[in-house]
């Protein structure tokens, strides 16, 4: 009998190695870089104003967050802004593209667990050079069967990409720690979505569950083995 599963795609930033950890602590230097001006909420504040608007225009990554910052600091300080704070921006902007990758617990061992039966993918959205350092660097990149780095994650991202698989749709199921843009989108198209929560969650990301019969929660990636034996 034949398998309902035949691909399984995983997210990367926060579901197979660290991602926001390095936004969050950037974060935290930008507010003191602007102490003088404002406090550490309202900075915070106004810079998820910026992202939320610049999103469209700059996509998701590094690079569009450090040009979120830099027009933050223009706004808080009324255009006076010192030099040195920009490039101290700049400087965090390179330190969080040059961080190093490390993997997230039992990563590895799920990608693969995956690939030994299915078509395996990795869809994630971001920076195409930045993702695909981060790819390289992860050591994974092997066990993809297809790397997909896409603009934006919508249901429309997921039935294209799913139409070219085996399986199709139904077929399919994505893994991620974004019930926004891996899980909910993912079922819309047809697939599976499986939630693997990530102890910091960008708020941009937030969504509720669905209540769907294609929606799962792990608490971790060492369950994935026992989720594919059970749906088959």
């Amino acid at each position: 009998m034949s398998r309902q599963l035949q691909t399984i795609a995983f997210d990367a930033d926060d579901t197979l190695w660290h991602n926001e950890r390095f936004f969050q602590l950037t974060q935290d230097r930008f507010a003191d870089l602007l102490r003088d001006y404002t406090d550490a909420e309202d900075v915070m504040h106004r810079l998820e104003q910026a992202e939320r608007r610049n999103i469209g225009h700059y996509g998701f990554g590094v690079k569009g967050f450090v040009l979120s910052m830099i027009e933050t600091a223009i706004e808080v300080t009324d255009q006076r802004v010192p030099a040195a704070v920009i490039q101290n921006l700049l400087d965090a902007g390179q330190e969080m593209l040059d961080h190093p990758i490390e993997l997230l617990p039992h990563a590895q061992e799920a990608v693969e667990r995956a690939a030994q039966e299915f078509h395996v993918m990795l869809i994630t959205k971001g920076d195409l050079l930045h993702q695909e350092r981060k790819l390289a660097q992860s050591g994974l990149g092997d066990l993809f069967d297809a790397v997909e780095i896409v603009s934006d994650k919508q249901p429309d991202t997921y039935a294209r990409l799913f139409g070219r698989v085996p399986g199709g749709a139904p077929g399919a199921m994505m893994i991620g720690n974004s019930m926004k843009s891996d899980v909910r989108p993912a079922i819309d198209a047809g697939g599976w979505g499986v939630f693997v929560p990530h102890d910091l969650a960008w708020s941009l990301e937030h969504a509720e569950p669905p209540v769907h019969p294609r929606f799962r929660e792990l608490p971790d990636l060492s369950g994935l083995a026992g989720l594919i034996d059970e749906i088959g």
